[in-house]
């Protein structure tokens, strides 16, 4: 934990929240986390509620950042897999950064750029597999009772190591434990195949005929 300067609340509505306020106020450094047992407002991508019981993570790291790069979600979606497949559960990436255990939703990441920083929020079912209407959910509690902070300290090793290395690396990784490589998806109500990512972090779809570098789009596997 090396350089972490980490911010610990019991409630908030959400963790990243609090880190664009500090953002905001000038009081935000690089590699500062903003951690809580439970919130009341937690969200994910195109503010979707995330259900935040206690007993799961909560997390939102401050980096700094001077663009706004793409890639960034891919070498987060790998920290983020190898740190709940080292407690032994397989875990897969779905496109662009959840993080599936056979099909079922243990992981939530949300990057947001603000400024010169990055705030990369992460939330992991640890505890418990919240009830959800839309998916299907694990936790990491089904793989044996890892601590929690256990877990948050080795979703900062893993962190550290991944953003230090060239996409290639990255990309290489993420091939390997994305979900759906080489099967059918669904992207804009068409049904193509996920062939990878490129060097850009653009996401390589093929329909037979044509290729399409998509960017910043969900897609649902078929």
């Amino acid at each position: 934990m090396a350089g972490y300067k980490i911010i610990s609340y019991d409630r908030v509505s959400s963790t990243q929240q609090i880190a664009h306020d500090l953002i905001s106020s000038g009081r935000a450094t690089d590699k500062t986390v903003v951690v809580a047992n439970s919130q009341t407002a937690g969200r994910g991508r195109y503010s979707h509620r995330w259900k935040s019981p206690r007993g799961n993570l909560y997390a939102s790291f401050i980096f700094e950042s001077k663009n706004c790069d793409p890639r960034m979600s891919y070498a987060v979606a790998v920290a983020a897999a190898e740190t709940i497949a080292s407690f032994g559960a397989p875990a897969q990436i779905k496109w662009p950064n959840d993080i599936l255990i056979d099909g079922r939703k243990i992981c939530g990441i949300l990057i947001e750029f603000v400024g010169n920083c990055v705030i990369v929020g992460i939330g992991i079912n640890v505890a418990s597999a919240p009830n959800v209407e839309t998916y299907a959910t694990e936790c990491l509690a089904s793989f044996g009772a890892p601590d929690k902070g256990v877990v948050l300290r080795r979703l900062m090793q893993n962190l550290d190591s991944i953003r230090g290395c060239d996409f290639d690396v990255v990309r290489a990784r993420w091939m390997e434990l994305a979900a759906g490589i080489r099967r059918p998806v669904t992207w804009r109500g068409r049904k193509m195949e996920l062939v990878g990512i490129d060097a850009r972090g653009a996401l390589i779809l093929y329909d037979g005929t044509e290729k399409c570098a998509v960017f910043g789009d969900e897609i649902s596997l078929v």
